[in-house]
């Protein structure tokens, strides 16, 4: 039984995650149609973080002996993933979903592993790319840059093309912080290293908000509203956050990888069931091709992860 509870938890956190791109962009609109958070994009990744830390603290205050980051390295490493995994990766994304669908979007983000390695090879220096291995990365790039489709486009500035580039520029920024908090290791725990981040990166996005001034009397709390703020902030982060740590506990760091690579197609069913958003054929491309770059970056960790799998009891049969 244990492996189907795994799996269904598997499929329903990339369908939380999945849909969470719809709901951004529920919330944000367009230009024809924009929502209500559409003149603030920033405010609104804010309010989300706002929401889902205060949730994330109350539960590391309930399952933690001490919740509160203490020592130097403790407190770094909480920096770096307010700054870089929760701000920085948010604010890209929230204003690069301002011109690209729920799709395109996710399926640029599921290049986050591959980048991930990337940046590790040259912040770590322990860790190298063999041959196959920059074929995998230069691969990713390339699955990134055909969703993208800047020579599909009358200009390559367009409105389109750069809301791509602020979305790769998110998924940059998750990979750099990854590794860094990687790097620090302060042995925090991971319920009170999130919680933490999020009050963290929340606050930094006020400031950047302010600092655009961006209106947030324009703000209307609409059904739309509120139900596009419930959704992101209860169960794509709260609710999504600790199914991710039960899972990653249970399956290891590169199964549950493979959520980057399942929430894309959530992301066009409910963008298309909900939004009415049209999945073209240079996402579907780029994706599978970023896919193939992953195999290729992570074929040894994969290959040890199959044999382990076959080699390994099932439990609860």
């Amino acid at each position: 039984m244990t492996r189907y509870r795994n799996g269904a938890l598997f499929l329903a956190l990339a369908a939380a995650w999945g849909a969470a791109f719809m709901a951004i962009k529920a919330g944000l609109g367009e230009p024809g149609a924009p929502g209500p958070f559409f003149e603030t994009p920033v405010l609104f990744a804010a309010v989300r973080y706002d929401v889902a830390g205060l949730l994330m603290l109350g539960y590391a205050a309930l399952v933690l002996d001490d919740p509160l980051p203490r020592t130097r390295a403790e407190v770094a490493e909480v920096a770096v993933a307010a700054t870089f995994m929760i701000a920085a990766y948010h604010a890209f994304l929230f204003v690069g979903e301002l011109n690209t669908t729920s799709a395109a979007a996710a399926t640029i983000v599921s290049l986050s592993p591959v980048l991930t390695t990337a940046v590790a090879r040259g912040l770590l220096p322990s860790e190298r790319l063999d041959l196959v291995g920059v074929v995998g990365l230069l691969l990713g790039l390339v699955g990134a840059v055909i969703i993208a489709d800047p020579f599909g486009q009358a200009n390559l500035l367009s409105e389109n093309v750069v809301g791509k580039l602020f979305v790769f520029a998110a998924t940059l920024a998750f990979a750099f912080g990854s590794v860094l908090t990687r790097r620090i290791d302060s042995g925090l725990n991971v319920e009170a290293m999130e919680a933490w981040a999020m009050l963290g990166g929340a606050f930094l996005m006020h400031v950047v908000s302010l600092a655009l001034g961006e209106p947030a009397s324009s703000v209307e709390l609409t059904t739309e509203a509120l139900l596009a703020l419930g959704y992101l902030s209860l169960v794509a982060s709260a609710l999504g956050f600790l199914v991710y740590f039960d899972l990653l506990e249970r399956l290891g760091p590169v199964e549950i990888n493979l959520v980057s690579y399942v929430a894309p197609v959530f992301a066009a069913l409910t963008g298309y069931l909900f939004l009415r958003e049209a999945i073209d054929a240079t996402t579907v491309v780029g994706f599978f091709v970023i896919v193939v770059g992953f195999v290729l970056l992570k074929r040894e960790a994969i290959r040890a992860e199959v044999r382990s799998a076959r080699g390994r009891p099932v439990e609860g049969d």
